[in-house]
Order: structure tokens, then sequence, then C-alpha cells
């Protein structure tokens, strides 16, 4: 029943990549005229295809021509030069602790810290009983085009408004099986981070959640010399490097996890940054060819800005930028019944990230699996995350 759930969001268009949502009063859509000329066809251009033959990626590592350690540091260095400017990091991370609650084997903190100069965000912090210092996750949420609330999908909240509770506990049910992920590495002896992405929770907007609003503020920050996708990375990366400075956590055994939107954030965030030493990413996988194609066509909608570059396609596609982390560990799990990322478009992603991994020998440090599932992040899938972070952090 709770898979059958989380389909329906899929199908309701209430997860990532999913088009946008049917807008109220929205007037029909004419058809053409049989001899009206047109350039544009289901929302993509008649010739998407000759596009899609022009995109050679030549910063792949298969395309490059370089040595690895090269090729490794040119395309990071370009990865961040298409997220575009950076926000600025705050000097001092100046945590407070709002609120505690004790639970079975580790304490929930509510706090607040300063992220960059211009955000002082709330967050949720898991830290197991015992004595440090403990190994820790970035844990990141999903997108879902659910905006209401973004750490509270990841660990169960607490002094809130019971309407959120009601809404977290949803979602746990829809997405997760029930089981907060947060909750269950904490009591697996993990420290667990896990804030708001710019747009969700509490960093949302003031007038309410807006799925068409998506497209409104990654337009901003384009006009801006900024990306909004590359941003919330920038900020991953800071989260990670906040975690890093707790006595409680051991620096040097820091991993990411998530799913959905929350799988791409982990997969991009431990390409870009060394401080993130394994990575586990459940359903977000692709290739562009297959994202924007005319039959499977999940491309497109406002919701793909959140996972959007500008002009890193003139140079590396999902898969290749994945395969930077290469050797570390990483962990890419997606479902055969997954409508969001058909199974043909997955295994071809896996086989570009397997081939640089086999390059270096380093074959042992990466898992790839298909379960028997739709768009879904099981107790059973949580479980083997969580059993393969305890072998590699």
């Amino acid at each position: 029943m709770k898979r059958v759930v989380c389909a329906m969001f899929v199908a309701m268009g209430f997860c990532l990549c999913a088009g946008s949502l049917p807008v109220m009063g929205q007037k029909k859509k004419a058809k053409p005229r049989p001899n009206e000329v047109y350039e544009l066809r289901n929302d993509m251009p008649v010739f998407l295809d000759q596009l899609k033959e022009e995109l050679t990626y030549p910063l792949a590592w298969e395309n490059s021509g370089m040595r690895f350690k090269k090729w490794r540091k040119t395309a990071r260095a370009k990865l961040e030069e298409c997220m575009m400017t950076p926000p600025r990091r705050a000097e001092k991370w100046d945590m407070e602790v709002v609120a505690t609650e004790r639970r079975q084997g580790y304490e929930v903190k509510k706090i607040k810290f300063n992220l960059t100069d211009y955000s002082r965000v709330p967050a949720y912090l898991c830290v197991p009983e015992g004595e440090g210092p403990h190994p820790a996750v970035v844990l990141m949420h999903d997108h879902g085009a659910h905006f209401t609330i973004g750490k509270e999908k990841m660990v169960r909240p607490f002094g809130v408004d019971s309407l959120v509770l009601q809404d977290a506990d949803q979602w746990a049910h829809g997405c997760y099986d029930d089981q907060y992920v947060g909750d269950y590495l904490a009591s697996r002896g993990y420290v667990v981070l896990t804030l708001d992405a710019l747009f969700w929770g509490e960093r949302g907007r003031k007038e309410g959640a807006d799925y068409e609003g998506q497209q409104v503020i990654a337009c901003v920050f384009q006009q801006l010399g900024r990306s909004w996708s590359g941003s919330t990375t920038f900020e991953d990366a800071y989260s990670a490097e906040f975690l890093a400075s707790l006595p409680e956590v051991d620096s040097e055994r820091i991993g990411a996890m998530g799913f959905s939107m929350g799988a791409y954030r982990t997969w991009m965030l431990t390409a870009f940054t060394d401080r993130v030493k394994a990575g586990a990413a459940v359903c977000w996988m692709t290739t562009t060819d297959y994202q924007l194609h005319w039959d499977y066509r999940k491309g497109k909608g406002g919701s793909d800005f959140a996972n959007t570059l500008p002009m890193i396609r003139q140079y590396m596609d999902y898969p290749h930028i994945a395969s930077i982390a290469c050797p570390k560990p990483m962990l890419f799990f997606n479902g055969r019944q997954d409508k969001l990322f058909p199974v043909i478009a997955v295994e071809k992603a896996y086989g570009q990230i397997r081939s640089v991994y086999e390059s270096q020998g380093a074959s042992d440090k990466l898992v790839t699996k298909l379960w028997d599932l739709p768009h879904f992040c099981s107790k059973e899938i949580q479980q083997e995350v969580a059993d393969w972070l305890d072998k590699v952090l």
C-alpha cells in the first residue's frame, strides 16, 4: 500500500521531474491546424534530436584524453564554474541550540547557524549516545513538488504545529515507508544534519508554496549571474563543512545520503567536495538523451530548475559529473518501476560511471542496483544503505 501511495505521488506530478502541476482556470490548449507551421511539439523543439547530437561532452572522462588526476581536477573546476557565482560563506557558524528532544539512543537538536552571509538557517542535528567523535551524514531532503516541509521529511519534527507534524508523517509514509531516514541513521550511531534547501520549509516563500515559483526564482538567480541549483550545491558543501566543525563529529568520516532530488544533491556534493568521503544516492540518475526524449520526456517542468546548471551540457552529462567522485565509495539505487527514471536510462548512466571506476581499479568502491520498486525509499533500501555506510565510514 505504501509503495502504491508513493507511485501515486509520481503519477500526480508530486515528484521531481514529473512536470508542472495543473493550474486552476488554465485555458484548454488549442489544437494546431493541419497545415499550420510550428517548431515546438509537446513543449520541446521539433529539432530536439539534432540538438542532442551536438552534445559531445568533451570533458567526460573517456573523451578528455587526460590523466585521471588532471581530469578530476579539471572537471571539478568546470563544474564549479558552471555552478556560477557562489554564495558568500559565513565567517562564523555561530550555532544556537533552540530545543532538544531525547529519543531512543540519540538526541535531536533543533539548531540555527549561519550558513552564508545572507542566511541563518534552522536545521535538525541528531547526535547518538556514547563517546564520540562519531561518523556523520549530511542528509538531503527530496523535492516532491512539496515545499511546505524540507528537513521535516528527514527527521521527525517536534515542537511544531500539528499540521506540520501531520504533513511530515504523511510524507514519511508515502515516500519513506513510515520511517524517517535521519532518525534511523541516528539510531545506527551517525550524527545527522538536515536543513531546508532554499524554497522549502522555513526557507520558503512568504506568500506560500507555489510550484511555478521555481521558474521565477531560477530566473532571478540567473539574472544575478547565479544559479539556483548551483547555489544549493554550494550550500550543501557549506553544510558539510559546518558538520565537520562539530566536536561530536569525526571529520574524516562524513558521508551524504538522499532520495530523489536528495539523491541528485548527494552525488553532486560528493563529486564537488572531498569533505564528503562517501555518497548514497537513491532514485536519481539518468542521462540527458533519455531525460529529454520523445518517448520518455521527463526533463521538463518547473521542478527541473532545481537540478539544471547553465552551460554544463557543453562539457559533461549527469553520470560524468557523478564520476568526479571516483575513487570515493559511491552507492546508486534506482527502481525498475520508477516512471521518472526509466531503466534503460539508469543502466546507461550506471555503465558510464562504472567504466570510470573500473579504469581506476576502484570497482569495489562502487555499488549500483535496481530494485523492483517505484520511486520509493523503502525500509529495506534504508537498511542496505546504512549497512553500506557502516562498511565505508
